[in-house]
């Protein structure tokens, strides 16, 4: 296995024994989720071999259940019986939830109070006490600090975490044992967990492996604070893709990320409710705004060729926890008559 010296700077965050060990220890409760080859994206818009990996099929519809059930799995019993907390849009609240149910662990959740409601009902649906607090994921995370000085409970951090990263790196894994001659990889991005846990497995693997986060427009603190050569917060608006609404970056991941992701590329609303609608459409996926950031990035032709075109190429659907209020928004927004490629599937 090729190591490379930059890989070996970021492995006080998380290596790749961090990452098979997570493997072995969430192994049993997880899915392995499908790789997929989308045809609509290989043919028709990119002339790369591109392959959707579904993390939208995992338990409670979304990546995050990896790195919360590594972290928590790894606590004292002192530690979960006094209970665990953490601040979440929805997606990590959930994985949270439904480990807490798994292991009889008292959960507690804030989440903004703009979360989606569909959210916000799955993470109370897995047993968890959710709290609505503040209009930003920011607002929600300084709440639970203090909550978890009040009450004694253990914070599982949605990203910023050695033991969560390594839980989320777990996907390279899977990717290296489908593809394992994969050029691209293509993630989404919020505060970094996701994409440092990733990068790390597969440049531990092969450094040459190509690594792409995609954020909005509106909210990209990742993106602006590596631009910035230091954690600066960004946030213009909410964003559709809700589950990367994170304005600052995790002091971990920005390091992981700063090393090891190759580029940063960055999407409209518009762009991200296309792809949205293309995923419905053409694949037969349905996605969180969040989880269509990577076909964002393919379908507006924001990536250089060269690490498309004829290429091995995964983009991750991180997650499909969305309301069906808007799914039928964007159906509704970008209804178009059928195109014209007929014949070709996914």
């Amino acid at each position: 296995m090729a190591v490379n010296n930059i890989v070996l700077e970021t492995e006080k965050y998380c290596n790749i024994h961090d990452i098979k060990d997570a493997k072995h220890t969430i192994n049993k409760y997880i899915r392995k989720t499908p790789l997929i080859q989308s045809m609509f994206l290989s043919r028709n818009i990119t002339g790369g071999n591109i392959f959707l990996k579904l993390e939208n099929m995992q338990y409670t519809g979304s990546f995050k259940f990896r790195g919360a059930l590594n972290k928590i799995l790894h606590l004292t019993e002192e530690q979960k019986s006094k209970g665990i907390i953490t601040a979440s849009a929805g997606n990590h609240a959930q994985g949270l939830a439904l480990t807490g149910k798994l292991l009889g662990i008292k959960a507690t959740v804030v989440m903004p109070e703009e979360a989606p409601i569909s959210k916000q009902n799955a993470t109370k649906g897995y047993g968890a006490e959710v709290i609505l607090k503040g209009e930003t994921f920011n607002d929600s995370r300084l709440y639970m600090q203090e909550l978890a000085q009040k009450t004694g409970k253990t914070i599982v951090h949605p990203y910023d975490d050695s033991l969560v990263m390594a839980g989320q790196g777990t996907i390279g894994l899977e990717i290296l044992e489908d593809i394992w001659n994969v050029d691209t990889v293509i993630v989404p991005v919020g505060g970094g967990g996701l994409i440092s846990g990733i990068a790390t497995a597969l440049k531990s693997f092969n450094p040459s492996i190509h690594i792409i986060g995609v954020q909005s427009e509106n909210v990209h603190g990742m993106t602006h604070s590596i631009k910035q050569g230091e954690i600066t917060p960004q946030f213009t608006n909410h964003t559709i893709a809700d589950g990367t609404e994170v304005a600052i970056p995790g002091d971990k991941t920005f390091e992981v990320a700063n090393q090891l992701v190759d580029e940063f590329v960055l999407v409209s609303e518009e762009e991200i409710s296309t792809a949205m609608h293309q995923l419905m459409q053409r694949a037969k996926i349905i996605t969180e705004g969040a989880g269509a950031l990577p076909t964002a990035a393919l379908i507006s032709e924001k990536i250089d060729p060269r690490w498309i075109k004829n290429k091995s190429v995964v983009a991750l659907v991180s997650g499909g926890n969305v309301d069906l209020t808007r799914v039928s928004h964007i159906i509704d927004h970008l209804l178009q008559p059928a195109d014209t490629h007929e014949g070709v599937i996914g």
